[in-house]
């Protein structure tokens, strides 16, 4: 599958460090999410819906959702045991009240009309469904711009910081649960240091030209050296750190 920047992709050693991060909020959510239907929106190349399926208890099927039609394909020919359908995220093409759980990873940010989005979501939920999200934080994958700014990554529409993401969700009906962060672990920290941080690193240069330890490092990650934690209800303002925010919400 090709790497446009878009999405990540798994099996690509300068692409690991982002793979590795958005792996780590799936196996975060293998614990949160339950069945037995459960539906991914905007599941790219389909690693995490496959993870899901596999893994998560309870979850007897998933059907995976994107826009990108060479993504379906892909997804379909990779993960056969998935259900994988092109769809347009703003009209989901399933039946009112059909799923019980509802994952939307690394999405939201790409949507122009987030209320719309957010309102299909709730239809297809049963009553009491779980809708998980994620995130970048835009305080740390965009500082220094404001809500109004376009983000700097091209393909964003709008970042968010915890507040806002909560009331957004809050608004569209939902009973935010918990937003959590995704931080580096120990050895990510480390790794920002040896380098001056290592997500700079990485942009600073095409991948061809890094220096060898930094490729190396980077092919080196994994998803456990991330880790997810700060519960909105006890520390929200502990989130602005975060490298990613994960939302849990219940429609009521």
């Amino acid at each position: 599958m090709a790497l446009t920047g878009e999405r990540t992709v798994p099996g690509i050693a300068s692409e690991n460090y982002w793979f590795r991060r958005h792996q780590a909020a799936y196996h975060y959510l293998l614990a949160e999410v339950g069945g037995p239907r459960l539906l991914e929106v905007g599941a790219g190349e389909g690693y995490g819906a496959s993870l899901l399926a596999e893994r998560a208890p309870g979850v007897l099927g998933v059907l995976a959702l994107d826009y990108d039609g060479s993504a379906v394909s892909h997804l379909a020919r990779r993960y056969p045991a998935l259900a994988a359908v092109r769809a347009n995220l703003a009209a989901l093409p399933v039946a009112a009240g059909a799923f019980d759980t509802v994952v939307s990873l690394q999405v939201i940010e790409h949507v122009w009309d987030h209320p719309q989005f957010l309102a299909e979501c709730a239809r297809v939920l049963r009553p009491g469904g779980l809708l998980a999200l994620s995130t970048p934080n835009r305080l740390t994958f965009s500082p220094g711009s404001c809500g109004a700014d376009r983000p700097v990554n091209p393909f964003h529409s709008h970042e968010f910081t915890a507040a806002e993401l909560c009331r957004l969700v809050a608004g569209a009906g939902f009973a935010v649960q918990a937003v959590r962060g995704l931080f580096a672990g120990p050895r990510l920290v480390e790794l920002d240091r040896r380098h001056g941080g290592l997500v700079a690193a990485q942009l600073a240069t095409p991948p061809a030209d890094w220096p060898v330890e930094l490729a190396a490092d980077v092919a080196a990650v994994g998803w456990r050296d991330f880790e997810v934690g700060a519960d909105r209800q006890h520390d929200l303002g502990g989130l602005d750190a975060s490298l990613d925010l994960i939302l849990l919400a219940r429609r009521p």
